[in-house]
Order: C-alpha cells, then structure tokens, then sequence
C-alpha cells in the first residue's frame, strides 16, 4: 500500500481533490451501503483497517461497500465534487479490501447546476477498467469539460476505500466582478508546490472553514538546526494580494514564534516550474515583514502592513522557526489580462 512520491502520477502531485470531503464534496447516491456508507470512501485520511472491529451487518470497512450482488446489474454512486472543475486523473483505492474488492470499475460525470435526476446526460471520463486488491488505481483523464458530478460503477459489486478525483476548480473570473477573493482558496484552485517540512500534514491549511482540530492545518517537527520552515502557494489566480489572515487555531504549545510573507510573479509557467521555485523563492519580493503571532488566533493583516507589489502567481509563507498554523488566505484581486 506504500507509495513513493515518483509512484504517485504528475496529475495527482499536481491538482486538487474534487471528490475531497473537507473541501465539499457530498455523497448524493448509491444502489447499496449495506456495509460501508459511501461518505467515507470522500475521506480526506489514508483508509484505516481494524482486524477485529465489526459492527451489525459484519465487517466494519473504511470505505464505501456494498453486499453480494445476487441478481444482475451492478451497483453505483454519485458524488457532487466540492466545485466545479475539470479532471486530470482518478485514484480508486481498494486499500485493505483484499477479498471484497471489485473486479472492475467505469466512471462518468456530468455538468449541472442541482441534482443529477433520471433525464441528466452523463459523459463517461474513465471505460470499463480493472481492479484489483488493496491497491491504489490512477487513471488519467483527458476530457477538457468542467463537470460538477462523478457517477462511479462498480461491477459487480465490492468496496472501495477511497475516491479521489484529481483536477483544477473552474474559476468564472468574469463571476468575481472585480471583488477580492481568497487567492489561496483549495477552492479557487490555489494549491501548496513545496515546502520545508509537514511531518504532521499540510493538506488542510488552504481548506475552507476553521480547523477544527490541531491536525487539521500545516504543522512542522521541532526545528532542531538553524534557519525557519516555509511553504509555497501556487495562488489560484494571478492576482494582487491586498491582506492576509493567518489562523493558529488549536496551535497552544507549538504555534509559530512569528510569520512573513514573499511573492513572485512568475508568468503563466506550468507544472514544470514547480520543482524550481523553491531555489529562487527565498529572494521573492517581501510584502509582509516578519510579524509576531499568539497561539490559537486569528491574525489580519491589512493595507497597513501588506507592501503592495502588484500582481503576482505565487506567495511563498515562512514561520519562524516552526510550528503549526491552521489556515492561511491570501485576500485579494484577480488580475486582469
């Protein structure tokens, strides 16, 4: 079940989960649930297995499983992604279902502004493809439509740990009218590129919402050398950053000493560009000096403290030495050609 980085594809190291549950994501529909609800196969968390845990209808599973099939047909689900977007690639993981996995799955999607009903239009985005046990499946996607649901089939029947649906948020710049947004936004498309150190995770801290534990954000080891840690943010839109929040909920004992921020504008460069930020970054213009923070709090950061420095694509955010923090937002305007 172990994979490297260099084993995980580029549209899954380089995109966002649309079919994430901490995003927004929502199950809508399945044939059958009788052993594992389809909410947790939308679980943001590795799938877990407890050998000796079971509950009413058998075998407690993390993931979404159905029964033994004993007619014909197969069964199915519909997850509304948490926005609208375009798919890259899928992942469908049969972690810990060894004998109860299913021999195949096809996957469809579709574009529409409520529920799916019995006149929607589904497009398939992934053909019949196999499975197999206790394993992550990537595929690739090449349809170039915005869709707002997945309809994954099963055939015939089984469990599947997880479904994660790796793609860009469609942003509708003309939708914004000119107001600020958070360009950070997991939502908008913002996404982390690199970063010094997440032993303790990173996937949350440009999430919506406030954290609601203190492992729901970005939080580093103990810095045991010299210097600080940092991560850099792909901004969702090339923009200007006009104020920033920075939440240290339920960061007591170990929140940052302090923060600061840098940006660079780095043109419309594509996923290649990545790997070469991180070289460069500690020389990108500074628009917020390092300021101190307090533990589980909210810090703004207005006009009065952000140095205006026109539009940009990436913010790179250092704390010092280390720490945790549960969000950070990136507030402000989408250039403009």
């Amino acid at each position: 079940m172990s994979n490297t980085n260099e084993d995980i594809p580029a549209f899954a190291r380089n995109s966002i989960n649309l079919a994430s549950a901490g995003l927004g994501a929502k199950p809508i529909f399945a044939t059958d649930e009788f052993f594992a609800p389809l909410e947790r196969m939308l679980s943001d968390e590795p799938a877990i297995f407890y050998p000796e845990k079971f509950d009413d209808n058998g075998k407690w599973m993390d993931g979404w499983e159905t029964r033994r099939r004993r007619s014909s047909g197969h069964d199915y689900a519909i997850i509304r992604l948490a926005a609208a977007g375009t798919i890259y690639g899928l992942d469908v993981d049969t972690a810990h279902f060894t004998g109860n996995y299913p021999p195949a799955c096809r996957i469809e999607a579709c574009y529409i502004a409520g529920e799916p009903d019995e006149s929607t239009v589904w497009t398939e985005v992934l053909g019949l493809s196999q499975l197999g046990a206790s394993s992550h499946h990537y595929f690739p996607c090449s349809s170039k439509h915005v869709w707002t649901h997945v309809r994954l089939h099963i055939h015939p029947d089984g469990g599947v740990a997880r479904l994660r649906v790796y793609g860009q948020p469609s942003l509708d710049i003309d939708s914004v009218n000119g107001e600020a947004v958070d360009l950070a936004s997991s939502l908008l498309g913002g996404r982390v590129v690199a970063m010094s150190n997440a032993h303790y995770g990173y996937q949350r801290l440009l999430a919506p919402g406030r954290g609601i534990n203190m492992g729901d954000g970005w939080e580093t080891r103990r810095r045991r050398e010299p210097g600080n840690d940092w991560i850099i943010v792909k901004l969702a839109a090339r923009g200007t950053i006009e104020s920033a929040i920075v939440d240290t909920a339920h960061f007591k004992g170990n929140y940052p000493d302090a923060c600061s921020i840098q940006v660079a504008d780095l043109g419309d460069a594509g996923e290649s560009l990545d790997e070469l930020v991180v070289a460069s970054s500690m020389f990108w213009e500074e628009i917020l000096p390092v300021q101190k923070l307090s533990a589980d709090n909210i810090h703004e950061y207005g006009g009065n403290q952000i140095k205006q420095n026109g539009a940009v694509t990436h913010a790179r955010f250092n704390i010092y030495p280390d720490g945790g923090v549960s969000r950070l937002r990136l507030l402000g305007k989408i250039a403009r050609g």
